[in-house]
């Protein structure tokens, strides 16, 4: 998706989540999107569950820094 339809698609489900008091189930690789959007991620790596919390919790949970940008867990 090009910056116009995602800004258009968070506004779409803002609006939704809001308008009808919905929970939305997002599965999406865009990490902006999804680290603006969402207020709890859970985080999967070969079908696992490696991490569940915050934006903040998970941007620096060492699982998920090693799985996705490779970074050795200390």
């Amino acid at each position: 998706m090009n910056p116009a339809e995602v800004t258009a698609l968070v506004e779409l489900i803002r609006s939704v989540k809001t308008e009808f008091g919905l929970t939305v189930l997002l599965i999406e690789h865009q990490m902006g999107l999804v680290m603006n959007l969402c207020e709890r991620i859970v985080v999967m790596d070969f079908g696992q569950v490696i991490a569940g919390g915050t934006p903040a919790e998970i941007q620096a949970n060492p699982k998920v820094l090693e799985a996705y940008l490779g970074r050795a867990v200390a």
